[in-house]
């Protein structure tokens, strides 16, 4: 290996050690603790160096920020190609989008700015789950060709409700996981009902 792939890789690897370094604060003292001081002794470098690779601290969130949509998108993908039938990928991908949040609490909370400021900056990432899912919800109600706002109305009636449990167990101790599993499938098959109709 030259040298200039060795220099490539060792910025890549010291890129990656600054991220996955944030996370470990993050999941140690939440997001009110993590800072480029922080950072910079946990992976044993100078600040400066970190500096080199993020401009701020805004810079690493919104990093993270994106790497959270492209798992999350991952995930719907996976839900959506678990079956052909439009309904059961929208159940599916709603469920899939509840068991992100639950797993991934701490991205969770910065992309979508539960209990702390979110990354203003939209990226492509952000959008994907929103296109991947309007779009499963237009194939559900395509036989009375809904105007894209009423499309983007289906989609917020969801997200609210999802949105709302899942920020209702960040915020609070929560509910039991049978209850929120319940409450869950009550409000995605209802929803389901009435776009159907």
């Amino acid at each position: 290996m030259g040298s200039k792939e060795r220099i490539l890789r060792q910025k890549e690897e010291t890129r990656a050690n600054i991220i996955q370094a944030a996370r470990d604060i993050v999941k140690d003292e939440g997001w009110q603790g993590l800072s480029m001081r922080k950072i910079a002794d946990k992976i044993e470098y100078t600040a400066p160096i970190i500096y080199e690779y993020f401009s701020n601290k805004e810079a690493i969130l919104q990093e993270l920020t994106c790497k959270g949509f492209c798992l999350l998108v991952r995930d719907l993908e996976s839900a959506k190609a678990s079956t052909t039938e439009p309904a059961e990928q929208l159940e599916a991908m709603w469920l899939a989008y509840w068991n992100f949040a639950r797993d991934n609490r701490e991205a969770y909370q910065l992309m979508y700015g539960v209990e702390m400021t979110c990354c203003t900056q939209r990226t492509t990432e952000s959008d994907l789950p929103y296109q991947l899912i309007t779009g499963v919800i237009r194939e559900i109600m395509k036989d009375v060709n809904p105007t894209d706002i009423v499309i983007k109305q289906k989609y917020f009636t969801f997200f609210s409700v999802i949105h709302g449990l899942i920020s209702i167990n960040i915020i609070g101790n929560g509910l039991s996981n049978d209850i929120n599993t319940q409450i869950l499938k009550d409000a995605i098959t209802g929803i389901i009902r009435y776009i159907k109709e």
